[in-house]
């Protein structure tokens, strides 16, 4: 019986390795808590980054993650997903100052501090959301062939990119409202047959943030009724 258990968690550990296309020496070069050197520290590891380091991500890196990401289950095989990818740096900056004016314009009644400060106050907050060399928006086809389902189909792309960033050493964050979906479509020219699920940066983080604190297992779970 304890053979088998091994035998079973060994391939576990396999099992998680292929699905993120592997960890190599390279990865444990990277910042993180510990080694990602299976599925399971991937899980544990993988971090919410708003800051990061200018480094530039290969291609070849870039390319394995965006593989991961497009291999998730979804709704009768319809593979609804489209990733744009963004590295040209007047584009990301385009993205900011939209995002700058965009979070001024909602706060232009505030009479309790000055513009400036106002202003200064925001780039700061958004200052690491744009620090990444590359940001991958994800997005579901309107006219994909069962459209009803791209709202439970996205997230899942979306979550393998994040597990498959982290495997390989990067840091991801899933952005909704920090950089606006009406401040990508048109900064981006995103056709309106595209729905956005999330944009993430995608780089070395800064630094790996703590976990913040989270709920017992037994909180989630239910056997047969609630």
């Amino acid at each position: 019986m304890n053979t088998r258990r091994t035998f079973l968690r060994n391939s576990a550990t396999i099992a998680g390795g292929m699905l993120l296309g592997g960890i190599g020496a390279k990865s444990a070069e990277r910042p993180g808590p510990g080694t990602a050197n299976d599925f399971w520290n991937v899980l544990a590891g993988r971090r919410s980054v708003r800051k990061f380091k200018p480094d530039p991500v290969p291609e070849a890196d870039l390319i394995r993650i965006l593989d991961a990401a497009r291999t998730p289950p979804t709704s009768g095989n319809q593979q609804p997903w489209k990733f744009l990818v963004v590295r040209d740096r007047a584009s990301i900056e385009q993205m900011k100052e939209a995002c700058v004016l965009k979070y001024l314009e909602s706060v232009d009644g505030d009479k309790t501090t000055k513009p400036e400060t106002r202003e200064r106050s925001v780039r700061n907050r958004l200052a690491g959301y744009f620090s990444a060399p590359v940001y991958i928006v994800v997005l579901t086809d309107n006219n994909s062939e069962y459209p009803a389902y791209n709202h439970w189909d996205g997230p899942m792309a979306a979550g393998f990119l994040m597990l498959a960033a982290r495997a390989l050493g990067y840091g991801t964050v899933f952005v909704t409202d920090a950089i606006p979906d009406s401040v990508t479509k048109a900064v981006l020219k995103i056709p309106d047959r595209y729905t956005r699920v999330c944009i993430t940066p995608l780089g070395v983080p800064d630094a790996w943030p703590d976990s913040p604190p989270k709920k017992k297992l037994g909180e989630f779970i239910a056997y047969e009724n609630l």
